[in-house]
């Protein structure tokens, strides 16, 4: 990709990492393996630290709903956002998210303090 070279920028300091896909597209599901590996594996973050997305289209064909991904992202939390039936449900699971970064984020604060303190 022609943004190669602005990733390890992106990838500075990051706390989290939230990959969108389209789950009718198969050349998705091979594209979030390699993001999965260079933005997750590489830095390294914890797989709570990674949200997968699944984004139906309007008028999509639903039954993508029992996507099945091989390992390892199938440990990952996915959730299926489908902006015109249930937007209600993907704001609350960006908001779990991202609360479970914050608290990460403190928790790691925390023990930095400690460690300097001893």
């Amino acid at each position: 990709s022609r943004f190669e070279t602005c990733w390890p920028a992106l990838m500075k300091d990051s706390h989290g990492v939230i990959i969108i896909f389209n789950p009718e597209l198969p050349n998705h599901l091979k594209e979030i393996e390699m993001w999965y590996s260079c933005f997750v594996q590489q830095q390294p973050l914890l797989d709570n630290q990674c949200l997968l997305v699944a984004h139906h289209k309007p008028g999509s064909a639903g039954d993508t709903e029992d996507l099945s991904l091989a390992h390892p992202l199938n440990k990952l939390k996915l959730i299926h956002s489908n902006l015109e039936e249930d937007p209600e449900d993907v704001r609350m699971e960006f908001i779990k998210y991202f609360r479970s970064i914050i608290t990460l984020m403190n928790e790691s604060r925390e023990k930095e303090e400690m460690s300097i303190i001893s």
